[in-house]
Formats: structure tokens, sequence, C-alpha cells
């Protein structure tokens, strides 16, 4: 469209659109609605203005916004995307820098006696103009925050590999590098399951989580309480980070035997300690219940209770009621298969008044542990 045509509007503003003061009050406007914007350079907000009024300008002459309107418009959201202002403040900026311009060409267009059905139309053509623009701004947010986001994350992933694996990394936000973290292990894969699992351990404090190894696995400041349920996670005790390469191979093993024996939840490494010992010798465990469980017979169903009964009575501190409780049995028959298992074993299942007691509760525990494990299908 050119300006001789009669255009009165778009007259208004070219003879306008570059007045230093409408610039100024328009950035003051913008900077005005929204403190995020504020808080960036004035300058850049000064730049981005005057971009765009340029860009309104020149689309009103071409018919609509052009190649280099839209590009202006997309290097505005990518900006203010890399600057982190959320897209709804630097729309609120924007659309009152907007509503700032058109309100003070109307009024200026009234008083050079511009009729209202011009400036109405000249309106609406910068409102079709304005909405095309902010679809490029708010596509080029997303596309750049997503990246920057994904970049973010990505690096973060690869500093927490680092540390479980012993190597060099550049520790960053949210990590500490005087402080000490508690070192979470699991055997998760799912990303959906694993980004419920770092919303919930990173509630209580500070942390990072990732897949390392393909598995989920997290440091985290403080253990939430209490702990969530569902898969098995094993946290060791804090250690600096210069310390946690050992815990996560450590862990490692743990939450192997914690697998292996059914557990679920969150579980502390130390509590694990035995388990995760005598799993790692099988062969030693076997010599053992060899030894103290040649009296079962594997292939009886009630021989099997019986074991299973003895581990539960040892996980229990030898007291029957929370056996029994734990078993889902009478008292009584805990006492019947404790006493049936030491006849066929010709051995006490737990005699604190003798020696080297729990030298042979914990062989008790191991040899009941390991024959159930290898005769339980």
């Amino acid at each position: 469209m050119e300006v001789g045509t009669g255009d009165r509007f778009l007259r208004l503003l070219i003879e306008y659109g570059e007045d230093p003061v409408l610039l100024e009050a328009t950035v003051r406007a913008a900077r005005g609605r929204s403190e995020l914007v504020a808080a960036l350079p004035e300058e850049e907000t000064r730049r981005h203005v005057r971009a765009l009024v340029r860009g309104v300008l020149a689309a009103l002459e071409d018919g609509g916004p052009g190649g280099e309107v839209l590009a202006a418009a997309e290097r505005l959201g990518s900006d203010r995307a890399r600057q982190g202002v959320p897209v709804a403040a630097f729309l609120d900026g924007f659309q009152a820098g907007r509503a700032h311009l058109v309100r003070t060409l109307v009024a200026e267009g009234r008083r050079a006696g511009v009729p209202d059905a011009v400036l109405l139309d000249g309106v609406t053509r910068i409102d079709e103009i304005t909405t095309a623009l902010v679809h490029r701004m708010v596509h080029a947010h997303r596309v750049t925050e997503l990246e920057t986001a994904r970049t973010a994350r990505e690096a973060r992933v690869q500093a927490l590999r680092q540390l479980l694996h012993g190597e060099a990394a550049q520790v960053r936000a949210p990590l500490d590098p005087a402080a000490a973290y508690h070192c979470v292990v699991s055997d998760v894969s799912d990303p959906a399951v694993a980004a419920r699992l770092e919303a919930e351990l990173t509630a209580a404090g500070p942390g990072l989580c990732g897949l390392v190894d393909g598995r989920f696995a997290a440091l985290v400041a403080r253990l939430p309480e209490p702990a969530p349920p569902g898969p098995l996670l094993v946290a060791s005790p804090p250690a600096g980070l210069a310390g946690v390469a050992p815990m996560y191979a450590l862990g490692r093993r743990a939450l192997r035997a914690g697998a292996g024996a059914g557990l679920t939840g969150m579980r502390e490494l130390a509590d694990l300690a035995l388990l995760t010992v005598t799993e790692a010798e099988p062969e030693l465990g076997g010599l053992l219940a060899a030894a103290l469980l040649a009296g079962l017979d594997p292939d009886e169903p009630f021989h099997r209770e019986l074991a299973e009964t003895g581990l539960a009575y040892l996980d229990h501190g030898g007291r029957i009621e929370p056996t029994a409780a734990a078993l889902h049995v009478h008292g009584n028959t805990v006492k019947y298969r404790i006493r049936r298992l030491q006849e066929l074993t010709g051995r006490p299942l737990h005699d604190p008044a003798g020696g080297a007691a729990v030298a042979r509760a914990a062989n008790w525990w191991w040899a009941l542990h390991r024959w159930l494990a290898e005769n339980t299908t």
C-alpha cells in the first residue's frame, strides 16, 4: 500500500512511529506491565519496541507481515526465552506496549481529524498483524525454551553420570561442591516413573536426578519422609561428591540383592549390608545351607514353610508374636514350626545364652536365605 493513496492512518503511524517521546512511553508501558521484562536492560526493551514498530509499519505498507518482520518477532521470542522470561510475562509486556501505542495513535488521529472509521480500520489491521507476530513469538519462545531445557538437562545428567562413575565433572547448581548427598539407585527405566520419583526425591531438598546406565539414580541432600512407596530404591548415607562413586557401586550391588529378595520401597544401604554381602557369595551360602539344613527336604512343601518361618523368626529378633503377625499365622503355629525346624536340623535356631550368638544367628539367616533361594520356584 502506498502512502499517497490516502491512507491517513498509515501516514499517522509513519509520523509518530519514530517519535522518541512515543517510543520511550511505549517502552515504559511494556516494562511497567511485567516485572521480568523490567528486570532486563532498558536498552534491550527499547531495541525490541523499535523493531516491532518498524515491523508493523512495514506490514501495513506491504499488506501483511513479511519474512523480515516475522523473523524479528521470532528473535524477540527466542531472546526472551534465553533470558528466562516466561511467555506469559513477556506477552504482558508486549501487549502493554502495543496498547499504549494504539491509544496514542487513536488520540493523535482524532486531534488531526482522521475519521473514526479510518482509525478503526487501522487498529483492526494492526491487531491482525500483531496477532501474527504473537504467534511467531510464542512459537519461537517455546522452541527455544525446550531446546534450552533439554541442553541444560543433558548437561546436568552428564554431570550426574560422571560423578557416579568417579570421573571429573563440573559441579553446577543444584549441587553444592561442599555439601554431602545421599546416592539413590533403582532399577527404574520408565521415564514417566523416573519423573515421578524425581519430583518426590527433590521435594525434600535440592538434588540431581537422571537415568544413569539406563536406570534412575539421584544425588539428594535429604531423603523424603515418609519414604515414597513403589519400586525398590537404595539410599546411601550422605557423602561428599568425591565419595559418591563408591556409594553408587555399593548401592547397585545392594539393589540387586534387594530385588532378589523381593524388597520394595526405599531402603537404607546400611540396612541391606548383610543381604548384599551374602548375595555376593552364593557358593559359600550354599555350603553353609548344606551344613546347617541337611535335614530339610527341598521337595517337601512343609519344610519350605519351616525355613520361611525360621527366617522370619530371625528377622524379628527371635520374637514369636511379631513373627506370627508377619506370616499371618497364630503364635502357636510359629512355636511348633520352630521346634520342628530345630528337630530336623538338630541345632538350636536361637540361643542367646551361648557364645558367638550373633555369628550363629547370621549363619542361620544366611543358610535359610540361600536354601530358600535355591529351592523355591
